[in-house]
Order: C-alpha cells, then structure tokens, then sequence
C-alpha cells in the first residue's frame, strides 16, 4: 500500500492562494481602477483590501500554529475556535459561495474564450462552453487531486510569462501626464472597490487544503503570507505602470488593454485563461473538502463526509460542488449571487479575525508558534465589516441574515464537539475582570442587588419556593440552592462532579443547585453562610422556609445566632400549601416604627416583584401601624416620599391603634386575611424570646395566606418611621 500524498507550501498553500490572487481582476479591471481612481486613488484601494487580506491571513496563521488543523480550512479553524454553530454556518455559506464562485469563474473564461475562438457570444454559447469547462476540471480532479495541483503550476507559468510581456510591453499609448487623483467624470470610488475587492480573496484557497499538506502548521502561515504578499506587490507594481504607460481614459474604455500593450498578447490570452481555471480549480479542490469536513462534524448529512481512496477524497461532495457550480452557469445572471458570495467571504474573514483576538485575549491556553499583535485580529474584524457596511448594506444585511438562520438551526441540532471552544475562555475572561472590577469599587449604600443561598429542602411545593426566591433576586441577582444530605458518618464529602445538581426547575429559572454532605442540617447551614462565595459576588441573603416546631431547638437557634453575627439578609417564606401564592395579584408590606431597615428591604423586594412577569403588575400595599395618634396625613406624606425614592408605585393605608392598642399581629390577621402574599418584617429580639417569637408566628401563618418575614442586614439604610421622635414630625405639628 502507497503512502497517503500530501502537499507542502508551495504546491499546497503558495500556489492555490496566488492563483486566485491574481486572476480576472488583475487582467480585465485592474485598468478600469487605475482610469478612475487615479494613482493615488488606486494605492488606497489596493491597501485598503489589503488590510483585511493581510489581518486575516495573519490571524488564520496564528490560529493554525496553535491548534492541529484538520480538513476543511476555515471552517475547521471556526468550529474549534468558536464553536460548531458559528463555525458550521460560516462554513456553510463559505461553502455555497465557494460552489457559486466556480460559474462566475468559468463564465468569465467562457467569454474570453468564444470571442479568441469567434465561437459565439450569446447567453447560450456562453452556457455551453463553461458546463464543459466544468465537466472538464471535475473530471480532472476526479482523476487525481495530485494532477489538479500539477496542473496549476503550468497556469502559474503562464501567468508569469503574461505579466513579464505586460511590463515588457509598448508604451505607445502612454499619458501626457499621470492621473494622480479621480478625475470629475470618474466612477465614484466605493464602486470601484466593491469591484476590486474580490482580487484579494483568493488567499484562502491553500487553507481549504490544511487536511492535505504535510506540514499545515509550517505551510498555511509561510504559504497564505507569500501569496498575499506576492499578489500586493503584483498589484502595485502593475498599477504604477499602467498609470505611467496608459491614458487614464483609454484605460477607463478598453477593458482588453492589457492584451495591446503586451509584447506578446497570446500570452496575456493564456494568462487570462488560466487564471479563472486556476481559480476555478481552487473551488472545486477546496469546497469539496469544506463540506467532507462539516459532513464529518454532522454539521451536513454524514454521506458528504464519505470518501474514496487513500487519501479519502471527497468524491461525494465534489459531486454536489459540481451540480451548484452547474445551476450557477445555467443561471447566467449571478450579479445577486456575486454579491452574496462577496458578503459571506467578508463575513468568514471577520468571524477569523475575532476568532483569533478572543482566543488571544480569553484562552489561556492560546501558544501559537507564530504570534501577532492582538489589536491586528480587532482591526481585521472592524475592516470586514465597515467594507461590508460601505459596499452594500443591503447585501451585508441578506447574508448575516442567511448566517444567523443557520447559526440558530444548528444550535437547536445541538451539534457539539469534544474539545472546548473560546466562548468559554471569553465568560471566565469577562467573569473574572467584572469580579475585580467590582471588589475594587464596594459601596456598602449602592443598591441591593441580592445574591441568595437558598435552602428549599425535598417537598411537593419545592417549585414555589424556587419561583418566589428568583423573584426576590430580581433580573440581576443570583440564587444558588443547596441541598443537604445529611450523614452522620461523613466519611467521604461528594466528589465536585457531583456537587453540582441540574434540574428542569433550575435551568428555567436561572438557579445553581449545589448538594453537600453535612453530618447536621443547622451545623451545613453555619458553614455554607460562613464560607459559600468569593469575592465580588458575596453571598448577601439567606432564604428558607419557616421553620415550625423549632421554636425549642438549641441547635435552631445557635444557627439563627450565627447568620445574624454574619449580617446576612434573612428571608423565611411560610408557604401556603392550600392557596400557594393565591392569584399573584396582591402583595401588603407591613411596617411598623422599629422596622426602618425592613422597610427598605420591603421595598426593594416590591420592585423585583412588580418587575416579575408571573405577577403581572400586582396590587402592592404599604400598612403602617399607626399607635401614637400622629396625624395620618403627615405619616402618608413621609411614607410616600420614601416610596418614591425608590420608584415603587403602592397604595398606603395607616391603620390608627392609639385608642384600641391591638395586638400587631391581629391587625395583620384582619387586613391580610386573603391577600396573596403578605410580607413582615422580623423586629429584633433577644434570642431567649426566639421561641415565644416562633409561636406567636405560626399562630399568625394560621390565619393569613403565604408570608415571606424579611430581617434586612446592616448595609440598608434606616428609614425614618419613628414619626414621634423625629425632627421632621416635630416640624410638622409646631
């Protein structure tokens, strides 16, 4: 058995890439530029569409001297950069326009062909010679890929010789002076970019070989750096010499001039000739493999991936490059398709270019051999773009448009890979600068965005629990719910694998499930409030359930002891197992004149309600107990000032309680008897008195629906409630 072949650089990489470089542009238009851009103009332009062609090759380079490249070129390079989905629809449309690429291609020969050959200049004639064009190159590489490639370097000498008797050319047509700058009845020079621009999208075609080189870690970066670069100084070159040698306005009129000024015009025909062969050949070597790698991914149907031969060439993708190329030639009029085609192929070059400053920027495992500047992937990325931006917004729109469809339709087909890709790298890059950012900049009277540990315990309304205590961490906020196994052993703790639960209930809420092992629930609790977190994202509330019948238990309250000591907020729900949380239409705060930084809590947690798409713009109350016999109209108009600091909108009732001097929790039991849910804030006792306290609540729970006690830690600020002490009141009444 014979070794597989494979390809370096020059065959490989160098040849394919400076083949399309220098094609029908360069021989049918480059004059056209040089006519109504001027010299100067025509430099701009060039370098210009330079940038994006030597970032991008820069970036590609760097990426594929740090990762194994397989088939498939661009398409590899994205899928294993950034993921299947990106990657894939890249690859996809790299791979149409790839396809597409070859008509356009062949019925440029074509037309040059039959006029040489006087065969005919219809649409039909046009047709016929480009199909066997395209029966011929397909046959072709069908029979070998080796021969393909053998092939071109005959088109490679061609074009040498061509631009050889260009440069060695008359200069009879020569110019009375040299048209620097645009003149007035030039074509505007947008237009003459977006018809240039495709000069330098060849270098790519060496890298949709990177499964058959050798060497593709030596060869793309050495091969596509040489190309662009070889193919700049061609373009330079050429350019100044037809600005000292042609009148710009023969220049602007004779598309065929080069061919006049040539010392020998057949070999500027077999220039032409073989430049949108090669060109073509570069399609139907190169897209076959692209679509063979996706096939491989599953990305398209696996008998594309399929094919023959020790060195497993892409028959059956070949075959559908082949029927593409076909409708394309058919179709004749392709100037919709050509714009397409150019959008995606400046789509691919900035999803390359950012690929490469997100894996230089995020991954910490990014070593290339051949390392750039990060700003050149950024710069690259921002020039793709604007170009796209600049030629043709409308086509810029269609084939994000097309790449989006397919972006999406891949990640529902949840097509994944084993290695990572860089957006994982990019969230803990971004993760870990915003922790820093934000540990360095602690406002202990910024606003309260919670962060809450959650113990819901095993239970039927488990859910509700989950629901309201992502509701009270509002969009910003965290919740992290631990589940408790207790072992009384405790010989072995969980592996971190299996720390970690993922449930129905908290992938669509947005919770973390942690589970432990602790040798007693209150001594789990303690350790988790004291060590659970890191820094920039503290942990700031504890939420459970009400704890009925551990009124008496030591344990219970040494817990309680410690959160307090920990100044963590503390959120007990008393559910309602009957009517759970009612119609989620009404919510009553209550306040009272030792409640002032409850009274903030309430608030901040009516916001996160009302912001709740499960309650729906609720009925929110504010009750005040009024038991001094202040004038209820200087206790509204304080109260309302503080709810509209905070942008709360609520209905205030002030409950008088001078004369009668009820109990507290039987007015709660009396005006929160049906409402849905009902928060209280927990007053501070001596924790002998947390039993008596435990009671006299449950006996509350009894009579009302579902209650949330709320106990704000120290970093709220106290609201003025004391309306008989305060100098504001004192004001009021004089």
């Amino acid at each position: 058995m014979s070794a597989t072949k494979k390809f370096g650089t020059f065959a490989g990489v160098f040849t394919p890439s400076i083949l399309t470089i220098l094609g029908v542009i360069m021989y049918m238009r480059l004059g056209w530029v040089v006519g109504n851009s001027g010299l100067f103009g025509t430099i701009a332009i060039i370098f210009i569409a330079h940038v994006i062609a030597v970032t991008t090759g820069l970036s590609v380079s760097s990426v594929a001297t740090d990762k194994k490249i397989g088939a498939g070129g661009i398409y590899y390079v994205l899928s294993r950069s950034m993921g299947i989905p990106i990657g894939g629809s890249i690859g996809i449309a790299i791979f149409v326009g790839t396809a597409f690429s070859i008509s356009l291609y062949l019925i440029g020969f074509s037309e040059s062909f039959n006029e040489y050959f006087d065969l005919g200049m219809t649409i039909n004639d046009f047709r016929i010679t480009a199909s066997f064009a395209l029966l011929s190159l397909t046959i072709l590489a069908l029979i070998s890929t080796s021969v393909a490639l053998k092939a071109q370097f005959f088109i490679l000498a061609a074009i040498i010789l061509s631009i050889l008797s260009i440069f060695l050319g008359t200069t009879e047509f020569a110019p009375e002076s040299v048209n620097l700058i645009p003149s007035e009845n030039s074509v505007p020079l947008e237009v003459v970019f977006a018809i240039f621009f495709p000069a330098v999208t060849g270098f790519t075609a060496g890298i949709a070989m990177s499964g058959d080189l050798k060497d593709s870690k030596k060869s793309i970066p050495m091969g596509t750096l040489m190309a662009i670069g070889v193919g700049l100084l061609v373009y330079l070159s050429l350019a100044i010499f037809l600005a000292f040698t042609v009148d710009p306005e023969l220049l602007k009129t004779d598309y065929n001039i080069l061919m006049k000024i040539a010392l020998f015009a057949p070999a500027v025909v077999a220039g032409i000739w073989g430049a949108t062969l090669s060109s073509a050949i570069g399609g139907i070597l190169g897209g076959p493999r692209i679509l063979q790698a996706m096939s491989q991914d599953l990305v398209t149907p696996k008998i594309f991936g399929k094919g023959k031969g020790i060195n497993n060439e892409p028959v059956n993708a070949l075959l559908l490059v082949f029927v593409i190329a076909e409708i394309g030639i058919l179709i004749g009029e392709l100037d919709v398709i050509a714009r397409l085609v150019s959008m995606f192929y400046l789509t691919a070059y900035g999803f390359i270019n950012i690929c490469y400053f997100l894996e230089s920027w995020a991954n910490p495992d990014f070593q290339p051999s051949f390392k750039i500047k990060r700003w050149i992937g950024l710069l690259g990325f921002i020039a793709c773009f604007a170009v796209m931006f600049k030629l043709d917004t409308t086509a810029m729109l269609g084939s994000l448009a097309v790449i989006g469809a397919l972006y999406f339709g891949l990640q529902r087909k949840e097509v994944k890979l084993q290695s990572n890709d860089v957006w994982r790298s990019v969230w803990e890059n971004i993760v870990n600068k915003g922790l820093k950012k934000i540990d360095a900049q602690i406002d202990e009277h910024s606003n309260w965005n919670p962060n809450i540990i959650l113990f819901s315990g095993q239970s039927d309304h488990q859910h509700y629990l989950l629901e309201l205590c992502k509701t009270v961490s509002g969009r910003t906020g965290m919740v992290t719910n631990f589940k408790l196994i207790v072992d009384k052993k405790d010989d072995k703790p969980l592996k971190r694998t299996e720390q970690v639960v993922v449930n129905e209930d908290f992938k669509e809420l947005g919770i973390f499930g942690r589970q432990l092992k602790v040798s007693n629930i209150y001594d789990g609790i303690t350790n988790i409030a004291s060590t659970f977190g890191f820094s920039g994202v503290e942990p700031n509330t504890i939420m459970m359930g009400w704890p009925k019948g551990l009124e008496n238990s030591k344990e219970y309250s040494k817990m309680t002891q410690t959160l307090l000591h920990l100044d963590y907020n503390l959120l007990y729900l008393d559910f309602d197992l009957k009517n759970k949380f009612g119609n989620y239409d009404t919510v009553d705060l209550w306040w009272r004149e030792t409640d002032s930084k409850n009274a903030e809590m309430m608030l901040n947690i009516a916001r996160f309600i009302i912001a709740s798409p499960r309650w729906d713009n609720p009925h929110i109350r504010v009750l005040f107990v009024n038991n001094n016999n202040v004038e209820v109209s200087v206790i509204e108009h304080k109260i309302s000032e503080l709810v509209d600091d905070l942008r709360v909108n609520v209905v205030i009732k002030i409950i008088n309680n001078a004369v009668e001097q009820r109990a507290f929790y039987d007015i709660i039991k009396e005006e929160s008897a049906t409402t849905d849910l009902t928060l209280v804030g927990i007053p501070n006792f001596q924790i002998e008195k947390q039993a008596e306290f435990v009671l006299k609540t449950n006996h509350l729970f009894e009579a009302i629906g579902s209650t949330l006690l709320v106990k704000a830690a120290n970093n709220f600020n106290v609201l003025d409630l004391d309306f008989v002490n305060s100098e504001d009141f004192q004001s009021e009444i004089a």
